[in-house]
């Protein structure tokens, strides 16, 4: 048993062999994969579970949720058996005055204003968002109102930011999900009955194309907490990835039916270093809004105040809306510390009521940007391993007070780079 209590009084208890190898929980890899299978379905506490079982250390995850601020919760782990497979239970306990509505936009503050590690925030914010985003839609109402039932309680908040606190402890770069089992009937939540899957679990999977597997189960196999961390964190839905696997863990749900183990499955797979070699990843945030009703001067003029706000990229796409209207969708590639700002700049240009936002991963190579000179102007150049660029801006200028085509300046710049 290995126990840590803070002095508001937060517990965390972990019901495990003390002499489990932890190695990796701290070993630096090239790049770790988590692979969630979910042929039994998912929820907070199964994937929780999961990486715990993995190896996560909990006295670690509960380190990174004391950082929230929030009194009164605890984090149990025990080994459980689920139809023959030791897996690991995950337990949040709260207090029942914490069970309450709590606004989007308090969740979001509070995510936003302690003191994360940079990818927990990230990826949470990006999980509740997904939260929003679906309820929202669901309501008729605008993200930033909702307030949430059961996933706004203190347990769902310890769920999303300890999967999340569970991942930065393994290291993990990037997440990837089999397809999602789901149940049928009818089941009974806030609002009363619904229906299997639930409504919030339909929105999500139907907005971030993730598969579902139909199963003849008169119960809630995938929750929607589950399904919003599975859509915000992966990188992308089907088999396991190539990869040397280096741990495997089993998260358990609650209930143990008697025809199947009711378990979650995650396996941690490392790329080879020469694979990773030159480059780099990194989590980043994706915004999204869709627009209607505005002209393509102010998509253009919103594009550009984006990027001079710090947006890393920011694109626009046509798509088609209800009733067949013409839209578009702009997209914001952003880091975490700029998501804020970028988000006021997307509402303040475009009028939109609601932003999405999505954690992804971005791989990039190792690049410098040098400056030389074409007939005495400066031209910055940007050189990875696999080709060099002139920056367009500098070469135009160039080009203009030259009277020289601006391929011509651009090849020397480029040129004059290589040589460097």
């Amino acid at each position: 048993m290995c126990s840590c209590t803070n002095d508001a009084g937060n517990s965390l208890s972990l019901d495990l062999d003390t002499t489990a190898d932890r190695t990796a929980t701290h070993r630096t890899a090239p790049h770790r994969t988590a692979w969630f299978h979910c042929f039994s379905g998912v929820s907070g506490d199964m994937t929780l579970g999961a990486l715990i079982d993995a190896g996560a250390d909990p006295v670690a995850i509960g380190e990174i949720l004391n950082t929230l601020g929030i009194d009164g919760w605890s984090l149990d782990a025990e080994h459980v058996m689920r139809q023959g497979l030791r897996s690991t239970l995950a337990i949040v306990g709260a207090p029942e005055d914490h069970h309450h509505h709590r606004p989007y936009r308090d969740i979001r503050s509070r995510l936003e204003a302690v003191d994360l590690p940079n990818r927990v925030r990230t990826r949470a914010l990006a999980v509740f968002a997904v939260l929003a985003d679906a309820e929202g839609a669901l309501h008729g109402v605008n993200p930033e109102d909702v307030e949430f039932h059961e996933v706004g309680a203190l347990d769902a908040i310890v769920d999303v930011v300890g999967v999340c606190a569970a991942l930065e402890v393994l290291g993990i770069d990037r997440v990837v999900c089999s397809p999602v089992s789901v149940g049928q009937g009818t089941i009974r939540a806030a609002h009363g009955i619904l229906p299997n899957p639930a409504p919030a679990v339909s929105a999500i999977a139907a907005h971030h194309s993730l598969p579902l597997v139909g199963l003849d189960e008169p119960q809630e196999l995938a929750t929607p907490t589950g399904v919003a961390l599975m859509c915000a964190l992966s990188s992308s839905f089907g088999p396991l990835p190539d990869g040397t696997l280096v741990a495997t863990g089993l998260g358990a749900g609650g209930r143990n039916p008697d025809h199947r183990p009711n378990v979650l499955q995650v396996l941690i797979t490392e790329t080879d270093a020469r694979q990773a070699e030159g480059g780099t990843s990194e989590l980043l945030v994706e915004l999204t809004t869709n627009v209607d009703d505005v002209t393509g001067e102010v998509l253009a003029f919103t594009v550009e105040e984006l990027l001079r706000a710090g947006a890393l990229d920011a694109w626009v796409q046509p798509i088609s809306m209800k009733k067949g209207r013409p839209a578009h969708t702009i997209h914001v590639l952003a880091k975490t510390i700029d998501v804020q700002r970028l988000r006021e700049v997307l509402t303040a240009q475009t009028g939109s009521l609601g932003v999405r936002a999505v954690g992804v991963d971005r791989w990039a190579l190792h690049r410098d940007t040098v400056t030389v000179h074409v007939s005495g102007h400066a031209v910055r150049v940007k050189r990875s391993a696999n080709r060099v660029k002139a920056e367009y801006d500098d070469a135009a200028a160039a080009a203009r007070a030259l009277g020289l085509p601006l391929r011509d300046v651009q090849t020397e710049a480029e040129r004059l780079a290589g040589a460097v």
